[in-house]
């Protein structure tokens, strides 16, 4: 059962893992930047306040998590591993995976993260101003090619030729996969299935 210090716990992780206060975070998911603070935890007299659910709600949209990760942020702290990383302008024709779609070559850099339940999880630095608003130049993304993409997701595809697209899972059929841009206005991209190697969910975002 979780308790009032467990919920708490894990809205000040959320916070650190994006690299924000509490009111940083607060303030991202649209809430007063005052909703997390210490001082609202509890009454003058003792009485333990809890978050609401749609604080809640709206702090997993901010930061694309799942009340699922929300949860194991109640646990002990895991030790952290390195990741694999490689700088969104490095990639293309020779974006350096192997066949299985696993991180290979000498391009790729290394950053720290907090454990994960994936063992091929990856991370990817955006350059450049072409994934605005969601991302800006300097995020990382962490990508977890282990959890299943569902509609709605953010996602990281690579295609057969190697080229890599970042976008929100819109459609996945049998026969084709479909994207929206993350960029206001930018084209909508439809890919053949047997055209996509693999197609990856973003896990988290480093801001």
């Amino acid at each position: 059962m979780l308790t009032h210090a467990d919920v708490w716990r894990a809205i000040d992780r959320l916070a650190e893992r994006h690299g924000l206060s509490t009111s940083g975070l607060a303030r991202k998911a649209g809430l007063d930047p005052t909703t997390f603070n210490k001082s609202k935890r509890a009454t003058a007299d003792g009485r333990l306040r809890w978050p609401s659910t749609e604080s809640i709600a709206k702090v997993l949209q901010a930061t694309g998590s799942s009340l699922a990760e929300l949860v194991g942020l109640t646990e002990g702290t895991r030790p952290g591993r390195h990741l694999p990383l490689l700088h969104l302008g490095a990639t293309g024709a020779e974006a350096p995976f192997d066949p299985a779609g696993d991180p290979a070559g000498p391009a790729w850099d290394a950053f720290e993260f907090p454990q994960l339940d994936d063992p091929r999880a990856f991370a990817l630095e955006i350059s450049g101003d072409t994934q605005l608003p969601v991302y800006r130049d300097g995020d990382v993304l962490v990508i977890t090619p282990s959890a299943p993409a569902r509609r709605g997701d953010r996602v990281l595809l690579r295609t057969r030729a190697g080229d890599l697209a970042l976008g929100t899972l819109t459609r996945q059929t049998a026969t084709r996969i479909d994207l929206t841009p993350l960029a206001p206005g930018a084209e909508h991209h439809s890919y053949e299935r047997d055209d996509v190697v693999w197609i990856a969910r973003v896990r988290w975002a480093c801001q």
